[in-house]
């Protein structure tokens, strides 16, 4: 990669080829994969931490969030789990846009 190539990047890619060499999106499906249920209980004690230490509404509020979350990641996370995946240097988000309205 030169620096006009980089240049031509967008933010979130910018930071994903100098930091991982590849989309965090991708490296956090690995660390699910590998132990999800690390995962679940992590979760599960977000979950009984806010539901003792912050109000109702506020619980409310992020759990809204995460589902919105959840329910968006599935537009991206569509596709079949492949372990490693890596982006395409020559991705941009128009493309992946037109490619996943394809699939």
């Amino acid at each position: 990669m030169n620096w006009e190539e980089w240049r031509g990047y967008s933010p979130y890619k910018k930071l994903w080829s100098l930091i991982g060499g590849r989309p965090w999106t991708y490296i956090i499906r690995d660390l699910w994969h590998k132990a999800e249920i690390l995962w679940i209980i992590g979760l599960i004690a977000v979950g009984v931490w806010m539901g003792h230490n912050l109000n109702w509404l506020e619980v409310l509020r992020w759990m809204g969030v995460f589902v919105g979350g959840f329910i968006f990641g599935h537009f991206f996370w569509g596709k079949k789990y492949i372990a490693g995946q890596r982006g395409k240097p020559d991705d941009s988000s128009s493309d992946s846009e037109s490619s996943h309205a394809t699939q």
